[in-house]
């Protein structure tokens, strides 16, 4: 970013933090993407809260955001397995934040599998979570009791802008690479794994670019949704897939395993919208299929009379070009900041919350002041 861009962005944050100030001395554990406009993020949360550590998800890192983040804050290796098992997860909030009150920031639901150890056993306290993304959402929302609160933006309306965009983006990046090897989607049959707000954007941008879609969702009632807006929607994954050109997995929640990958035709290219961990069992195909890297962020799965091609590793493809979507984005990060602020203050009792309204409200109007003017 340069640097007037930075300091339009340092002075949108500071009226954010104004509108909500935070109620008394806080830590964060963050997961974020490290983009070219998240350091600015940072240096906000640092202002309201002691930055204990900053875990980059692995596949969406900036070296120079990682170089800056790295000056300013402690940053440390992400992975499931750290807070999948809760004496791991409880050992590094112990060695990170002894004794402190900690909001964790999550995108992806982390801190899910331990959040009642910690709750319960950390010698500080577990003020809460806010959670960024529907993956995250849904990991928290099976639980059977949260022991604290847990404040979501996944379904916010301010997020919607950013999950219309990412889909748009998701496209544009998916055509980039698939180009990369002098082919191109248009009149490809295409399909489109999850319809929530993102597989949607996705669905409606490959239709615009002449594709034949199908959408595959296992809650009926988005299958309905998609044959309403004109979509052939599916019964069965299976049905989906097996004879798409283009299979884009939107669920962040395993949307592929190995007998779908065996179902594939020939020649498919796979896409994901999120981290691969989360959409693709790409384990499962281990010993079983060969990998050769063709293009760059192209690689060639091949068994005997068997092969297709996955894009960016599996990972979200569009992180291959910076995933950006404009300003839109500090319309999400403004609501983490206002509910990091409400955890501060105790002002949600244990369970999964959203911010209100008149809060959202807030914040758009002071995004359409500083950036719609």
């Amino acid at each position: 970013m340069e640097s007037p861009e930075k300091a339009r962005l340092h002075d949108y944050f500071r009226r954010i933090t104004e509108q909500f100030p935070t109620d008394g001395e806080i830590s964060s554990i963050i997961i974020t993407h490290l983009l070219p406009e998240r350091p600015a993020f940072l240096a906000t949360m640092a202002r309201i809260s002691t930055v204990a550590a900053v875990l980059p998800k692995p596949r969406s890192i900036r070296e120079s955001a990682l170089a800056e983040v790295r000056h300013a804050y402690p940053v440390h290796d992400l992975s499931r397995e750290l807070f999948s098992d809760a004496t791991s997860a409880l050992d590094y909030l112990e060695t990170t934040v002894p004794g402190r009150d900690v909001v964790l920031l999550d995108i992806g639901g982390y801190f899910a599998p331990s959040l009642d150890i910690l709750v319960d056993k950390f010698s500080g306290r577990i003020r809460g979570v806010v959670e960024d993304t529907e993956n995250g959402h849904q990991r928290y929302a099976a639980l059977d009791q949260l022991r604290c609160p847990v404040i979501s933006v996944a379904r916010s309306p301010l997020k919607d802008c950013e999950d219309h965009l990412v889909g748009r983006s998701i496209v544009f990046s998916t055509d980039a690479l698939v180009r990369s090897r002098g082919d191109i989607l248009t009149s490809r049959g295409a399909v489109v794994i999850g319809f929530g707000k993102v597989g949607r954007a996705i669905a409606q941008t490959l239709r615009a670019h002449d594709l034949r879609v199908t959408v595959y969702d296992r809650d009926p009632v988005k299958r309905v949704q998609a044959l309403s807006q004109g979509f052939r929607a599916t019964a069965s994954c299976a049905e989906a897939i097996r004879d798409a050109e283009l299979v884009l997995c939107a669920t962040g929640n395993m949307a592929l395993r190995q007998r779908d990958f065996e179902a594939l035709r020939n020649g498919a290219y796979v896409a994901s919208v999120t981290s691969s961990e989360d959409e693709l069992d790409l384990g499962s195909l281990y010993g079983l299929y060969r990998r050769t890297a063709i293009e760059q962020q192209v690689t060639r799965y091949e068994t005997t009379g068997h092969y297709f091609y996955m894009l960016a590793d599996g990972g979200a493809v569009n992180f291959v070009h910076g995933a950006a979507v404009g300003s839109y984005i500090h319309l999400v990060q403004a609501e983490i900041l206002a509910a990091a602020a409400a955890l501060s203050g105790n002002r949600y009792d244990s369970g999964l919350h959203e911010l209100p309204a008149t809060d959202r409200d807030a914040i758009a109007t002071v995004w359409l002041d500083h950036f719609a003017r």
